[in-house]
């Protein structure tokens, strides 16, 4: 069982928080698996699509609560880019699921959908490749708190300055692929249309294809991370200034 702890006490942590977070754990997994559509093949592509809509859906019936705070509160620069990376994120998985069920010769084929297929071929590109970038970084500005609910949940209640440097060296390890990746896959392209047709290298084996997209995924994670943070210092030293030093 998941717990957190609070003082000498352990508490379990929320059965409904368990269930969102293995929800956005397996639609992160699923994401990768779609970006290797030529290497899966088309036919598992539509289904893990379908699948992804229905966890899509679940996921923002889980979160509703954001959308009902939208209007309250301060909003911070951080709460600002948030807000907009998780709109835009929306947008690009809205474009993904429409375009995908236009193009479908299996699980939407009964619909027998006629035209539009130029159009929503490109539109899929652009939100798939967007939306992989988009994910990415939101993962990374709540990184903090996924982090905080691994701790609860294995019960650490010290951070160790070891542990944490060489996770950081790790990071920055997988950050250096990362780039390198993104080079060599030519995302940019993709994202901006200036290659309207995707080249995969059939040759390569689905292992490395995975290494190189969770390394993009990490580097857009950790720059969307460490952003959130200098916002935070940022915003921390503006109080600081305003208040004069005195809390």
């Amino acid at each position: 069982m998941w717990t957190t702890c609070v003082g000498r006490r352990t508490v379990p942590l929320k059965p409904k928080m368990i269930f969102k977070m293995s929800i956005d754990f397996i639609m992160t997994v699923l994401l990768l698996c779609q970006m290797a559509y030529m290497l899966v093949g088309e036919a598992a592509h539509e289904w893990i699509g379908t699948v992804m809509l229905v966890l899509f859906v679940l996921h923002h019936i889980l979160n509703v609560r954001w959308y009902r705070n939208l209007i309250k509160g301060k909003y911070t620069v951080l709460r600002m880019v948030q807000t907009i990376v998780n709109f835009l994120l929306l947008f690009s998985m809205i474009g993904l699921m429409v375009s995908g069920i236009i193009m479908s010769r299996t699980v939407f084929a009964f619909l027998s959908i006629d035209g539009g297929m130029g159009f929503a071929r490109l539109l899929h590109m652009l939100a798939a490749y967007w939306g992989f970038i988009l994910m990415s970084a939101h993962l990374g500005l709540h990184w903090s708190m996924v982090m905080g609910m691994v701790r609860k949940a294995s019960k650490q209640t010290e951070t160790s300055n070891l542990r944490t440097w060489v996770l950081r060296t790790l990071a920055l390890l997988l950050c250096g692929v990362g780039v390198y990746a993104f080079l060599k896959n030519d995302l940019a392209s993709y994202m901006f249309l200036k290659n309207q047709f995707v080249f995969f290298d059939m040759e390569q084996p689905l292992i490395l294809f995975f290494s190189e997209y969770i390394a993009m995924m990490a580097l857009w994670a950790c720059i969307a991370y460490y952003a959130g943070r200098v916002f935070q210092k940022l915003r921390a030293q503006k109080n600081v200034r305003r208040t004069g030093g005195h809390e």
